[in-house]
Parts: C-alpha cells; sequence; structure tokens
C-alpha cells in the first residue's frame, strides 16, 4: 500500500459516480467503494452499508497514517458517513484490532441499509466476522429477485438469508431458508420483519447435507458405520423451482464435506434433484483456485450423469463495484435450466 492512498480511493469512487447514481435510484445504499486488489492496494476492502463505512484489511493491517488518510478522504468525499476498520489480516481472519469504548459502541449498534429495495440489518462489529451481507452476491440476488415471481425458492448455505427474503419481496409463492448457524438466521428473521413480505419465510437450522438429502428423497440415514449422527430435523421430500446454493470453501460435519475444490458434486447432485423439472439452479463458487470452465464442465458432467442434464447455463458477474483485473473474479455464479 503506497502513500498515494488517497489518489487510490478517489480514482475509485470516481470510477463508481454512475454506478452509484443507479444504485441509489434503485433504492441500494449499500455497495464497494474501493476493491484494493484491482484498485492497487491489495487486501483493503471499504465497503458502504447505509450510514457505515466498512473498512477491512485481509493482508496486513493499517499503519496510523494510512488509518487516518483512508478517514480524512471520506470524511470529505462522503461526509456524515460513520468509518469502522476490521483488521482481518490475523490467522483465521479473525477481527484483531480494538476500538475505543465510544467506537465500539457505535460499530456495535445496530442499523439498517437497503438493496433494491430490501432492507437488512447491520452492525459492524457483531459476534462473527463476515459481514451480514455480501455485497458481490448482489448481482445474484437481483437475478433471483427478476425471476422469484410465483416461484418457490430453496436457499441453501443461507446465512442471514438476504437471497431468501429478497425472492420473497420480488413476489416468491414459497421461500425455505436453510442454514447451521441458529445466529445467522436469527438476523435472517430480523431482516424478514424489516420488510413487508406478503408470504410467511420457513427457516430451518439443519446440516446442508441432511437437508438437502431429505428435500432431494434421498433420505439421511440417523447412524453411519455403528454411530449415531448428530440430531436434524425430518423433512419431507420436496422439488423447488429455484434452489440457491452458496456453500463455504471448505466445511466438514458428519455428515459430510464441502469442499469447492475437489468436490463440487457432493453438494450439486442432491441439490439438483431438489430441483423441480424446468426449474433453476443458481450455485457459487468463491474459490479462486477454480476455473470458470472447469467448474462449468464438472457440473455439466454430474447433472447428466444424474438424469438430469443442464439445458443452459448463464454467468452471472458481479457488477461493476467489484472490479476484475483479469475478468475473472474469485466469485462464481452459474445460473443452470435443469
Amino acid at each position: 500500500m503506497s502513500s498515494s492512498l488517497t489518489d487510490l480511493l478517489s480514482a475509485a469512487l470516481s470510477a463508481r459516480a454512475d454506478l452509484i447514481t443507479a444504485l441509489h435510484a434503485e433504492q441500494t445504499d449499500a455497495y464497494r467503494v474501493f476493491h484494493g486488489t484491482a484498485e492497487g492496494a491489495p487486501g483493503l476492502t471499504v465497503d458502504r452499508y447505509g450510514a457505515v463505512l466498512l473498512a477491512q484489511t485481509f493482508h496486513r493491517p493499517l499503519s496510523e497514517e494510512q488509518l487516518a488518510e483512508l478517514q480524512a478522504f471520506y470524511a470529505s468525499a462522503l461526509p456524515g458517513l460513520m468509518l469502522v476498520w476490521n483488521d482481518r489480516s490475523a490467522r483465521n481472519s479473525r477481527i484483531a484490532n480494538t476500538l475505543t469504548p465510544e467506537q465500539q459502541a457505535l460499530a456495535a449498534q445496530p442499523s439498517e441499509f437497503s438493496e433494491l429495495g430490501v432492507r437488512y440489518r447491520f452492525q459492524a462489529r457483531h459476534a462473527g466476522q463476515d459481514p451480514w451481507l455480501f455485497l458481490d452476491l448482489r448481482a445474484a440476488r437481483r437475478r433471483v429477485m427478476a425471476e422469484a415471481e410465483g416461484k418457490s425458492l430453496l436457499n441453501m448455505f443461507a446465512y442471514t438469508c438476504g437471497v431468501g427474503v429478497a425472492a420473497a419481496k420480488a413476489g416468491a409463492s414459497h421461500v425455505v431458508n436453510v442454514d447451521f448457524s441458529e445466529s445467522s438466521l436469527a438476523v435472517g428473521k430480523d431482516n424478514a420483519r424489516l420488510n413487508a413480505l406478503p408470504i410467511r419465510l420457513r427457516f430451518v437450522k439443519s446440516d446442508a447435507f441432511a437437508a438437502l438429502r431429505q428435500y432431494a428423497g434421498l433420505g439421511q440415514a440417523k447412524m453411519v458405520r455403528g454411530k449415531h449422527l448428530p440430531p436434524f430435523p425430518e423433512l419431507a421430500a420436496h422439488r423447488f423451482d429455484m434452489v440457491f446454493l452458496d456453500p463455504p470453501r471448505y466445511a466438514k460435519s458428519p455428515f459430510g464435506v464441502v469442499d469447492l475444490v475437489r468436490d463440487y458434486a457432493a453438494l450439486f447432485k442432491p441439490a439438483l434433484l431438489a430441483t423441480a423439472e424446468g426449474g433453476s439452479l443458481i450455485c457459487c463458487n468463491n474459490d479462486a483456485r477454480v476455473s470458470r470452465e472447469d467448474w462449468l464442465d464438472q457440473l455439466q458432467r454430474s447433472a447428466s450423469k444424474a438424469g438430469r442434464p443442464v439445458r443452459e447455463a448463464q454467468w452471472i458477474a458481479p457488477e461493476a463495484d467489484f472490479p476484475s483485473l483479469d475478468d475473472n473474479p474469485p466469485l462464481k455464479t452459474l445460473l443452470l435450466r435443469v
């Protein structure tokens, strides 16, 4: 990170001028204002969430001078917004930097923001480490809203249920959000309450494999190799018009292993079987080591093997506040018609 940080921040904000105007017209006040990987300061991001600017560092902390430069620039360029810095450059991406008691109180204060007319909760500091809504998925949520009217949606790895709430706001007939984290689903329920939704959303606390296998009609055993599996909710087989699949890069549980590099198919097959004939499956893969072409080929082969070939595949690229140097962003999102 060079001493020309102010110049980098200014160039990034100027490049977004038209986009920000368009987003505000769509009732959106949440977007990335600086994407350091592509804009000259790798490891630094700055996101706007309503009245809050969240700066995050992933490679190394900001120096006192850099923090002062960041604060001074945005105080002038985006006056009235509170800036919070979360340093996540330490091991396991845990937030490492401490704030003054006054700063901490402000950072932990609940607030709200809008995206595409949908309201969401936000706190710059909370018990977890990630923001409660990932802004690079706005393009995917936009697409879900464009297609959701009158359709049923299964939102897997729902986190704070942004996709599910957006779908319901856009007229989905039935929405199920599945996540293993009770605290994340609690935020999702708050997000649902913030919006005048025409339907009541369902929230299911479950391991993803256990839920998907049951919805797919494959069933979930209660014992494996003579050992009892942890309790899980019993769910009836059901096929959804749309399935949204946004798994973490790697996670291991007694029910299975999520591995976006080596075995996406382990999740993809039951998700595909839980998708109605003629329906849509939206898959995300945020591991930079996975190439678009190889991943698409893997999913197409897996679908054919399952007897549910892909009829059409469309890429959903992150919007312009997430620029990429090589037009190959880490987050890859595919809409598959099956």
